[in-house]
C-alpha cells in the first residue's frame, strides 16, 4: 500500500472506532476526519468546496428547512386524537398506516413529536404498547420515498458525487411499499409483545428531585428521622450523595451535613413540601420557577443543548425553565442534575416561567409531552396554503416536471415571504449537524477514491467472493450496514457503506443499484436498538422502554423487512 493509501486508511478506520464507541458526537468526528484528509494533501480545495455544495446534500438541507413550516400544520395534530379505539389491533393499524403515509412525506422525526403525545395521553391503551409502533411506522414510512428519511437523500447525494442520475422521487416506493405493508402487519403481532407500563402525565417516581443542604441548614447534625424526611406523604428520600460518595439507602439514623445532596423520588407535583425545611435548597427553587407550571419534555435529536451540560448551557436564561428531574432509558439519573451532560432522547420535567411558550428556541431542542403546549398552528388560510404548496412541489417533482430542488427551494422562499417561518427560525434550525457530517463523508469518499483504497477494498472482497452470486454480495452489504445502524446512528451507516458498496459493485461488474439500495434499506432498518434511528430515541423515555423491549418487538419487523426487502431488491433493481 501506498503511503496515501495507509493514511486514509487509518482515518477510514479512526472513525469507524470512534463512532461505534458513542462518546464523541458524529458532527465532530466526521469534521475531524474531512479535516484529517484535507491537510494530508488527500483532497483538494476544489474538492472539499464541491462537496458542501453537492446537489443531493442541499436538496436534503432545503427539506429539513422547509420541514420547519411544515410543522406548523395543526391537522396532523387533530388527527392524531382520532387515530386510538377501544380495539389494540385497529388502533395499531391506524396509527402505523397514518404515521407511515406522512412520514413519506414529512420529516419523520416531526411526525413522531407530534404525533408522541396525543399517543402518550390516550384513554384506551398504555403507551408502552404503541410508541414503539409509532416509531417504527415512520421509519417505514420513510423509506418510500426520496424525501421520506435523510438516509435516502444521503444515498442520492453519493449517487449523485459518483456521476450517476439521481434517483427520481418515487424511485423506493417499490420496495420499500413492500417493507413498510410487511411490517406493519407484523407489528399487529409483534407489539402484544411489547409491556404494560403506565405512565401518566406526571407519574410517582418517574422523575429524582436533588435538594443541598446549605451551610447554615437547620438540618445539620441531625438524623433523617429526627428531621423528619422519613415522614413525607408522598416523597422519598433515595440516597444522598457526600463529598463524591453515594449513601444507599439511607439508614434513618444517617446524620446529615452541609453541602449533602438529597434525592428525592416520588410525586413531583408535591416537591415544594421540601421548602419547609431550613435551609434545603432544591434544584429548581433558587430560579424561582418552583410554583410555575411544572412541563415535561424530551431532549429533540438535533437539539442544540446535545452534549451540554444544564450548567454549561444556561438553561434557566435560555428556556424561562429550571429542571426539575431527568430520567434516561427508563431510569432515573443519579447525580447532580446540573452536571449531567444531556443526550437525545432524555426525559426532563420542567418548572416554567411564564415566557417559555414564547422563546424561540424550544421547538428545535424539545418535544414538549405536557403540561405547557407551544402556540405553533398556523391560521386557517396559511395551512390551506402550505398544504397546497408542498403537494404541489411533490407531485410536480414525481412527473419530473419541477426538479425537487427548486420546488424546495421556491417553496421556502414563498414560506419567508408570506411569514410562515422566518429568517430566525431557518437560522436557529439550521441543520448544521447534517451539513457537516455527509459533506464531510463525501469528502471521505473522495478521498478513498483519490488513493485507489476503495478500489483495493473492493477487489479485495470481490477476490474472496468471486464464486459468490452477486446478490450474495449485496445481502452482505446490506446485513453489515443494518449492524453499523443498530450500532450508531443510521447515517452514519450509510455514508460509511456507500463507497465500499459501490466500489464492490463496479468489481462485479454489474449495475450498483441493488448495491445502493442495499445501503439505504440496510441503513433505514433499525429496530432492536433504541439508539440506531432519532424517533426510537424519543419514544424511549416517553414510555420507560428498556433495551429489551425494542429487541422483543423488533426483531419479527427487522427480519419480515429484512427477507422483503432482499427479496425485491433484484426485481426492482436488476443486475
Amino acid at each position: 500500500m501506498h503511503l496515501s493509501q495507509v493514511l486514509v486508511a487509518i482515518i477510514f478506520i479512526a472513525l469507524v472506532s470512534c463512532l461505534l464507541l458513542g462518546r464523541w458526537r458524529p458532527t465532530w468526528l466526521f469534521g475531524g476526519a474531512m479535516l484529517a484528509c484535507y491537510a494530508c494533501g488527500l483532497v483538494t480545495t476544489e474538492e472539499v468546496l464541491q462537496k458542501s455544495v453537492n446537489q443531493g446534500l442541499v436538496t436534503l438541507l432545503l427539506l429539513l428547512l422547509v420541514s420547519v413550516g411544515l410543522e406548523k400544520m395543526d391537522w396532523l395534530l387533530t388527527l392524531s386524537r382520532r387515530l386510538i379505539s377501544p380495539r389494540y389491533s385497529i388502533s395499531v393499524l391506524r396509527l402505523s398506516a397514518v404515521t407511515a403515509v406522512m412520514s413519506a412525506f414529512v420529516n419523520n422525526t416531526a411526525v413522531v413529536a407530534i404525533l408522541a403525545n396525543g399517543v402518550k395521553n390516550n384513554a384506551h391503551h398504555p403507551a408502552s404498547k404503541l410508541l414503539i409502533p409509532l416509531s417504527y411506522a415512520a421509519i417505514l414510512g420513510g423509506t418510500t420515498t426520496l424525501i421520506g428519511t435523510s438516509t435516502n437523500l444521503i444515498v442520492n447525494s453519493f449517487l449523485i458525487d459518483a456521476g450517476q442520475p439521481g434517483l427520481a422521487f418515487f424511485d423506493f416506493f417499490k420496495v420499500g411499499g413492500l417493507a413498510a405493508i410487511a411490517g406493519i402487519f407484523t407489528l399487529l403481532l409483534s407489539g402484544r409483545l411489547l409491556p404494560v407500563r403506565e405512565v401518566k402525565k406526571i407519574k410517582a417516581a418517574e422523575f429524582f428531585v436533588e435538594a443541598k443542604v446549605q451551610p447554615d441548614s437547620s438540618l445539620i447534625g441531625r438524623t433523617v428521622v429526627e428531621n423528619g424526611l422519613r415522614n413525607l406523604e408522598s416523597l422519598f428520600l433515595v440516597e444522598i450523595i457526600r463529598g463524591g460518595h453515594l449513601v444507599s439507602p439511607v439508614p434513618p439514623g444517617e446524620l446529615l451535613d452541609a453541602g449533602d445532596v438529597l434525592i428525592f423520588s416520588g410525586d413531583v407535583k408535591e416537591i415544594s413540601r421540601l421548602q419547609q425545611f431550613h435551609g434545603l435548597e432544591l434544584f429548581a427553587s433558587s430560579s424561582g420557577l418552583l410554583d410555575k407550571n411544572l412541563t415535561e419534555v424530551v431532549v429533540m435529536p438535533d437539539a442544540t443543548i446535545v452534549g451540554k451540560t444544564i450548567k454549561e448551557v444556561g438553561f434557566r436564561a435560555m428556556f424561562d425553565a429550571a429542571v426539575v428531574g431527568m430520567r434516561r432509558g427508563g431510569e432515573r439519573l443519579s447525580g447532580k442534575l446540573g452536571s449531567i451532560a444531556l443526550r437525545p432522547g432524555d426525559s426532563m420535567l420542567l418548572a416554567v416561567g411564564p415566557d417559555f411558550s414564547d422563546r424561540n428556541n424550544i421547538d428545535k431542542n424539545f418535544a414538549v409531552l405536557s403540561g405547557i403546549q407551544l402556540e405553533r398552528g398556523l391560521t386557517p388560510t396559511k395551512n390551506a396554503a402550505v398544504s397546497i404548496a408542498f403537494m404541489a412541489v411533490i407531485v410536480l417533482a414525481a412527473c419530473e416536471i419541477l426538479p425537487l430542488f427548486k420546488g424546495l427551494f421556491l417553496m421556502l422562499a414563498g414560506m419567508l415571504g408570506t411569514g410562515i417561518v422566518t429568517s430566525d427560525e431557518l437560522k436557529r434550525r439550521f441543520p448544521y449537524s447534517f451539513w457537516i457530517i455527509i459533506g464531510s463523508a463525501l469528502v471521505l469518499a473522495q478521498a478513498l477514491s483519490n488513493t485507489g483504497l476503495v478500489v483495493l477494498i473492493a477487489d479485495a472482497l470481490h477476490g474472496n467472493l468471486a464464486a459468490v452470486n452477486p446478490v450474495i454480495a449485496m445481502a452482505g452489504i446490506f446485513f453489515a450496514t443494518l449492524l453499523l445502524t443498530e450500532l450508531m446512528t443510521n447515517n452514519a451507516a450509510a455514508a460509511l457503506s456507500f463507497p465500499i458498496a459501490f466500489g464492490l459493485a463496479q468489481s462485479f461488474g454489474v449495475s450498483p443499484m441493488p448495491f445502493v439500495m442495499a445501503v439505504a434499506y440496510g441503513a433505514s432498518a433499525s429496530f432492536l436498538t433504541p439508539y440506531g434511528y432519532n424517533t426510537n430515541l424519543m419514544v424511549q423515555n416517553i414510555a420507560g422502554y428498556r433495551l429489551r423491549d425494542y429487541a422483543r418487538a423488533g426483531l419479527p419487523v427487522s427480519i419480515i423487512y429484512s427477507l422483503v426487502v432482499l427479496y425485491a431488491i433484484p426485481r426492482v433493481f436488476p443486475f
